[in-house]
């Protein structure tokens, strides 16, 4: 049996992480240059990838790739991959944790809206993993980590569109299993609960709110998105060679109680 901890190491493993330039999408690449990836950032904002280049490397010591793309636009997204796949090879990781957020009451929520959010948060997923799935399967290995969400299993008022892209990010994932777990290519899904991100700064300084998540919460508090971190880990590393298929709810159990 392999030393528990090489199964955790990503020594010289390529990881794109789509979303990354600022917030959680940040955070889980540093988190994966720590365990020893190369990672590739991805954002469409310039300047905002460069200051996280610089943070992560500053932080890890290594040297991470920078990608610019829209990951909405299915042409833009294999002509940015294809060249990067040319330059560096196919990534052993993808984590596709780009994303968006709209609140609306249902009966008032836009179609141009319910377009954007399908599109951000679902249809982005499989552009990217379309784009790299045949690269892993030729080669006979791969990991892809999906975020989705607490919303993939429960949802809120304002937030239905939000709740039925992560719920069928949740599908997309099992559905991809089905047919690239036989290529030894593990695609599973990390759901993260209430987490302190940039994306939901004023819900955090929302005294209310705020209140309702700790009482909802087995943990009784928001989580740290540091603690994630283990978890996607253990996803993209060979610890878990024979898990595909799961969403991995990390939500400070709110989803095991009512």
């Amino acid at each position: 049996m392999r030393p528990v901890a090489q199964l955790f190491d990503l020594t010289g493993r390529l990881a794109l992480v789509t979303g990354s330039s600022r917030g959680l999408g940040r955070v889980l690449a540093e988190g994966l240059a720590q365990a020893g990836a190369r990672v590739a950032l991805h954002g469409r904002d310039r300047e905002a990838l460069e200051a996280a280049r610089a943070q992560i490397a500053a932080a890890t010591g290594t040297d991470p790739l920078v990608v610019r793309f829209d990951v909405t636009d299915a042409a833009a997204v294999r002509e940015a991959l294809a060249a990067l796949v040319d330059a560096h090879g196919v990534p052993e990781i993808l984590v596709n944790n780009a994303g968006i957020q709209r609140r609306a009451p249902f009966s008032e929520f836009s179609a141009e809206d319910w377009d954007e959010i399908v599109a951000a948060n679902l249809s982005s997923a499989f552009h990217v993993s379309r784009a790299l799935a045949p690269g892993m399967q030729e080669r006979g290995s791969g990991k892809i980590v999906n975020v989705g969400s607490v919303q993939s299993v429960l949802a809120r008022q304002t937030i239905a569109p939000y709740s039925a892209t992560k719920g069928g990010l949740v599908m997309l994932t099992k559905g991809m299993a089905a047919d690239l777990a036989r290529h030894n290519v593990q695609v599973n899904a990390i759901s993260p609960g209430y987490f302190a991100t940039e994306m939901n700064q004023a819900l955090v300084a929302d005294e209310q709110f705020s209140a309702w998540v700790a009482q909802r919460t087995p943990a009784q508090r928001w989580g740290r998105v540091d603690e994630l971190v283990g978890t996607l880990v253990w996803l993209c590393s060979d610890a878990s060679s024979f898990v595909s298929g799961q969403n991995v709810l990390v939500d400070g159990g709110m989803t095991a109680v009512v």
